[in-house]
């Protein structure tokens, strides 16, 4: 037998079910009660980052520099003036635009005396125009020139680090770049030197160049020092020329192309003591009296 169950009955039971009128609010309506006792806030949750008291309250971001100019080689000829601690030399940079045409260059030189400034071509050099702020010198080219093409410029400079304003930071005091170590000769327990340290931006003290970490060029350099002198410079020592006049021309070249701030130069009385590294030759340059104790001071560094 089959039972029907008409669905008008079964919503009529629904509705006068006491369970329903509460949930649909009728006269059985649960109320709720609030509760007396105050509900604790979450306490903060501290940070897990521990900042090094050494960074400032806010780091600065610090882009890379925008390339208008690839520096590809430097090629510098230097001699000293020791008793002034100027650097008399000339540099022969070779360029070229970085991804749009340019028909300007702009590089770091830090309180230079410019002499002459000129575009190197095959048929002789050029003069070019250039304005000069004592910080970076803005040349002139002869035309704009496309990123498929290079360019040399020669610049014939004096370079006066000891002139320069006292800069630097915590973890490099100074930034004068060439320092010349007891130029006169009158400390008797200190040594006569010249020696470098660029970084980060302070090879432009000594030599024009775009002074920026983002750069990679290749290198030659020329130093022309008192015959008693050693020289020491970045890449191979690829000749030696005693000169007339007492002094000898230490030519150095470096293959490998490396950021502006690691070219160096070091000029010396310095015993050279020769080593070897797993086949390769390793040279100590340290002072005289230090030269049978240099393998033992550096030969595990």
């Amino acid at each position: 037998m089959k039972y029907f169950v008409s669905v008008g009955f079964l919503g009529l039971c629904l509705l006068s079910s006491p369970a329903f009128g509460q949930a649909a609010g009728g006269k059985g309506k649960a109320v709720a009660k609030k509760s007396s006792t105050a509900v604790p806030e979450a306490a903060p949750v501290a940070s897990s980052i521990t900042v090094p008291s050494w960074l400032p309250p806010e780091t600065p971001a610090h882009p890379a520099a925008t390339l208008l100019h690839d520096v590809l080689n430097t090629k510098l000829d230097i001699r000293f003036d020791w008793a002034r601690q100027y650097a008399l030399g000339t540099a022969v940079l070779t360029l070229r635009p970085h991804f749009y045409s340019q028909s300007a260059l702009v590089l770091d030189a830090k309180g230079f005396d410019i002499k002459t400034v000129q575009l190197v071509g095959e048929k002789g050099d050029k003069t070019l125009t250039y304005k000069y702020d004592k910080a970076q010198l803005i040349i002139t080219l002869d035309k704009a020139y496309t990123r498929d093409q290079t360019y040399q410029v020669r610049i014939a400079y004096v370079a006066k680090p000891n002139e320069l304003p006292q800069g630097g930071s915590s973890a490099i005091t100074s930034d004068k770049g060439l320092y010349f170590i007891n130029p006169l000769g009158k400390e008797p327990n200190k040594p006569r030197q010249i020696w470098t340290q660029g970084e980060t931006q302070s090879s432009s003290c000594w030599f024009p160049t775009i002074d920026h970490p983002n750069q990679r060029m290749t290198q030659e350099i020329a130093l022309t020092v008192d015959n008693q002198y050693k020289t020491l410079s970045n890449g191979l020592l690829i000749a030696s020329r005693k000169n007339a006049d007492g002094t000898r021309t230490d030519t150095w070249r470096q293959t490998l192309p490396a950021a502006p701030y690691l070219t160096m130069l070091a000029v010396g009385d310095f015993a050279v003591v020769s080593d070897t590294w797993h086949g390769k030759a390793v040279d100590y340059y340290v002072e005289p009296q230090y030269k049978n104790t240099a393998k033992a001071v550096f030969g595990h560094t």
